[in-house]
């Protein structure tokens, strides 16, 4: 892997800092963007997995006064949890980026060159504001009825149907932290984003792009293309946020999505500099220049936000940016058939989980569960019997049955050309759900399954065993994106789990480890399982 070639940098959606991750975000967007983070890396790739905390969203001040905390202390405390959360489910990022002076300068500086070269306007719109407490209602701040679909939404974009509803455009509307409190409207004038503007440039995207995306995610876009284009505040007069830097819009925040595109270019240099690639621009590894394979995962509750105005932001940008070149979307993941919220508390705490359940078996149930095309559901008593069933006893079937060979470890072992032949089909098969056009973390885990469940059925004598061992070695190798601590523990042994562009012909043999089935033990750390020799 050379620094200086093109980077792939991996994006998982911004989480929030209302609170620490539950388990319908890890198995949305998180755990997936791992997964392919892990498997571009075995290709040889240099890759930025990065993300940082959506600090300004109105999400972190309605959560703050439900809890009678200020704003910033609940960001310190929800962001510290974020951040253990992702260190439990092993991820591969390398921190979250401080949002410090320099995230500030790097998204001020952004805007301010969009604003300088004309992308935003100047229009006077009509807010919802509460006639008592005298707040303008927008995203967290205010609940009523989506005009698309009818049914109850926040504001900025609705949930069910992932449409967008600025301004005054949501029907019955309320103050979500005072229902009581009457709702006024009054014009305000602020900065605009006008996506109409775009409409060419964000249609020849789709056009080469949506083919790939899923169905619903493709839909939506098709949906909002078949309507005037909506203009998306760039400036509100909000309390929580930062200070919007321009003229005509004094006291006025800069709207919390607009900061979103700005706030990755910042995190992908920092996390770029602790992986060894430093740069002097914050926006070096996203110029068009560098030809960086740029890959989102969010849910396809964020399609509007991160599907278009991410991409409006960089399109209307002076500087020539590269664009997003794959994007993964999920569905909800509920919980007792409803959807996972902090704000409403329904939730499994993605730390407590891990806790609980070892972490390799949860990163398979929650990616064979994954809510990639519909919505799924999570139970706790489904976990422990799918993964018994489906991972761990084929797994130390398997295990148990290489234990008992009587050929001394590190032996090498000529494999046939019916085991060539046959470890490249699990090549194939593991290798495809791993394609950009096709990626599938549920596909994987459920590949996964059933190739160890044929291989632990399979009769392994010292005639075939060097045929079994190419399989299982070409398996683990595809395996190890998902189950980290097993495979980790096997290449420390000195097992090459190695993707390859053909089948070795000789095999080292090698034995598994057996599986633990023990649930409500923490996972094990790294290179805590070591292989086992006669």
């Amino acid at each position: 892997m050379s620094l200086d070639e093109p980077p792939v940098i991996v994006v998982p959606a911004t989480p929030t800092s209302n609170g620490g991750l539950h388990v319908g975000h890890l198995a949305g967007p998180y755990l997936a963007a791992d997964v392919y983070a892990r498997y571009q890396r075995a290709l040889g790739r240099f890759v930025v997995h990065t993300t940082c905390t959506d600090d300004s969203q109105s999400f972190v001040a309605t959560r703050a006064a439900s809890l009678g905390m200020a704003p910033a202390d609940l960001v310190r405390d929800a962001t510290a949890r974020i951040g253990q959360a992702f260190t439990a489910l092993g991820a591969t990022l390398v921190g979250l980026p401080p949002i410090d002076e320099t995230y500030r300068r790097t998204v001020l500086d952004f805007v301010t060159a969009q604003h300088q070269a004309g992308a935003f306007e100047l229009r006077t719109v009509r807010f919802p504001f509460s006639r008592r407490a005298g707040v303008c209602l927008y995203d967290a701040l205010v609940s009523g009825t989506c005009p698309t679909c009818l049914a109850q939404s926040s504001g900025g974009a609705c949930e069910a149907c992932g449409h967008p509803n600025n301004f005054d455009e949501l029907l019955d509307p309320s103050y979500t932290l005072d229902p009581t409190d009457d709702v006024e409207f009054r014009e305000v004038e602020i900065l605009v984003l006008p996506l109409e503007r775009l409409r060419d440039e964000l249609t020849d995207y789709y056009a080469r792009h949506t083919p790939q995306w899923r169905p619903n995610a493709r839909d939506l876009v098709m949906e909002l293309l078949a309507n005037p284009l909506p203009d998306v505040p760039v400036t509100v007069p909000g309390r929580w946020g930062l200070p919007a830097p321009f003229a005509e819009t004094p006291g006025q925040r800069l709207y919390p999505w607009i900061e979103a595109m700005p706030a990755v270019i910042y995190s992908t240099w920092w996390s770029a500099g602790k992986l060894g690639r430093p740069a002097e621009r914050t926006d070096q590894l996203w110029l068009a220049d560098t030809r960086p394979t740029i890959v989102y995962f969010h849910g396809y509750d964020n399609v509007f936000h991160w599907g278009m105005l991410d991409l409006a932001m960089l399109l209307s940008h002076p500087q020539r940016y590269a664009i997003p070149t794959v994007t993964v979307t999920n569905e909800f993941y509920e919980l007792d058939r409803s959807k996972f919220s902090t704000s409403r508390n329904h939730l499994v705490s993605a730390i407590e989980l891990l806790e609980r359940v070892p972490r390799d078996l949860a990163r398979f149930y929650l990616a064979l569960t994954a809510p990639e095309f519909q919505r799924t559901n999570f139970t706790e008593t489904d976990l422990r019997y799918t993964v018994t069933t489906r991972l761990v006893e084929p797994w130390n079937r398997l295990a148990t049955a290489l234990d008992e060979l009587t050929i001394p470890d590190g032996t090498v072992l000529p494999v046939s050309p019916a085991g060539l032949a046959r470890a490249r089909t699990v090549a194939d098969r593991l290798g495809r759900p791993y394609q950009d056009d096709r990626f599938s973390p549920s596909r994987v885990a459920d590949t996964i399954a059933t190739q160890l469940d044929r291989l632990a059925r399979h009769r392994i004598d010292s005639d075939n065993a060097a045929e079994v061992l190419s399989q299982v070695q070409t398996l683990l190798a595809y395996a190890a994106p998902l189950l980290i601590d097993v495979t980790d523990s096997l290449a420390v042994s000195g097992v090459p789990l190695r993707i390859a562009e053909r089948a070795v012909d000789k095999v080292t043999m090698f034995r598994l480890p057996m599986l633990s089935a023990t649930f409500d033990q923490p996972s094990p750390a790294p290179h805590e399982h070591r292989r086992r020799t006669r």
